[in-house]
This record gives C-alpha cells, structure tokens and sequence, in this order.
C-alpha cells in the first residue's frame, strides 16, 4: 500500500527532483473574465513584459525539461523562458486549464449569482462545471503529469562523476492558477476543499522538491516584487477566491 508521502506527488525512484511551477502571464481577460480553454487569448503587453522578467529571473538555471500547457498564453510565455534557458517548449495536454463549461468566458463579476459559486469556493472537490469538467478531475490529471515527469526527469539526470551529492535536476512547467493550485494542494498533502486558500498570480513561480519520501515547499507565488505590492487589497480580503487565479499583482495595480 502507497504511503501517505507517495500518494501526494513523491518519486516511485530514488532521488530527487525540482519542479518550478510558472503561471502564464498577463492577458487582456485575466481578472475580468474567466478565459478558460477559449482559443485566441494572447499575452497583453504587460503579460509580455512578465514574461521577460520571468525568463530574466530564470537566467542561468540548469533545467532538464520546459513543459507547457498548449494554450497561447501559456505557450507564448515558455517560448520566453525557453530562449534564455536553451530548451525546447514540450507540450502537455494535462496541464491545460479546467474546462469551465458554460462559465467560460463570462464576467467574473456576474458568476457569484450562480449557485455552483458557493461550492467552487466552499466544497472545490464537488463542483463540477456545467458542461464542462470538475476540479477534481483537472486536479488528478494535472497531478499524474507531475508525478509522470517527476520519474522522467530523475532517470534521466546524469550521475555526478565523483561522491559529490547529486543535486536534484530542475524542470519548468507552464500551466494556469487553478491547475498550479491544485498541483500545490496535492505536494502539501492538502485537501482540494482547501486549495482556495492559495494564491498564484500571473508569471508567478512556485518551487517544490520532490524526494523519495515526501514533497518539500521551497517558495509560493514568486512575481519578484517587493512584498508590499503583493498584499491583498480590501476587496481580496474578503475572503473569496479568484476562480482561474485572478489578475495578481498586475490587476491590483489598475485597480489603485
């Protein structure tokens, strides 16, 4: 029988691997709508900027793989990181964003009419969107993705040519709030009905260690900025999750 440990997201191998979550950048319906799989949505210029303060941040990092969702967004944000890192973008279907269903690409003011809102923000591991797909079932691809690439990164990292411990190789993966929240609610052994207490802001990073036994947390929703400019406002706090991970630093910034 799997461990605890092994059931959330640890390596079927010996070793270690780092995984740094990016979220895609800014674009012109992030915030104000719930973009979803619609096709078409690109970077704005602020997304385009992230991006390349993204890939500035990542400069001089040793990474085995670059890994993104298929969508624009996402794959115009890699193709940043992947010039200053030297890799080719892999696409994976499992990172993709949750199907939204009929919420996508409606106003994110207009969906707390819905009765499904209270459950996505109370009971996230019932919601399932109407015509579309449940978090739950996005949580579990996304989480077989990792733990799938967390087994071909270690194989693959070469062995030290002396006693010098291997250090964990590193891959990069491109994907959506929602699906970086729940990949973290996973490592941290958390209940999905609890992801909601998570933040992860656009070009945002979050750095987890997966070992033999266990996940380690080594940093959440990284932007770069000074930590003032990324404290809620008074209309975050009041305690109501940004379903597909809201417009972060940026939209708090338009919105002052």
């Amino acid at each position: 029988m799997a461990t605890p440990e092994a059931q959330h997201g640890s390596l079927s191998a010996p070793g270690a691997v780092t995984l740094l979550l990016v979220r895609h950048g800014m674009t012109d319906v992030t915030g104000p709508k719930l973009a979803g799989r619609t096709p078409g949505v690109h970077l704005n210029d602020t997304g385009r900027a992230q991006a390349a303060d993204l890939a500035r941040r990542l400069e001089g990092l040793t990474a085995t793989a670059l890994i993104s969702s298929p969508l624009e967004r996402c794959r115009e944000t890699a193709d940043a990181v992947a010039e200053r890192l030297g890799l080719p973008v892999t696409t994976d279907e499992r990172f993709i964003e949750c199907d939204y269903g009929s919420w996508t690409g409606r106003s994110l003011t207009e969906l707390p009419e819905e009765p499904l809102w209270r459950v996505v923000q109370d009971h996230p591991s019932a919601a399932r969107f109407p015509g579309g797909e449940s978090l739950a079932t996005a949580s579990a691809r996304a989480v077989e993705a990792v733990r799938d690439w967390n087994v071909r990164v270690e194989q693959q990292a070469p062995e030290p040519d002396d006693d010098t411990p291997r250090v964990p190789p590193v891959y990069v993966v491109c994907s959506h709030g929602d699906i970086i929240k729940a990949i973290v609610a996973d490592a941290l052994g958390m209940h999905l009905d609890l992801f909601q207490r998570l933040r992860v802001d656009p070009c945002s990073v979050t750095s987890l260690t997966y070992t033999r036994s266990r996940p380690f947390i080594n940093g959440i929703n990284d932007t770069g900025e000074a930590l003032a400019a990324g404290l809620p406002t008074a209309g975050e706090a009041k305690g109501e999750a940004a379903v597909g991970g809201g417009a972060g630093v940026s939209g708090r910034t338009e919105q002052a």
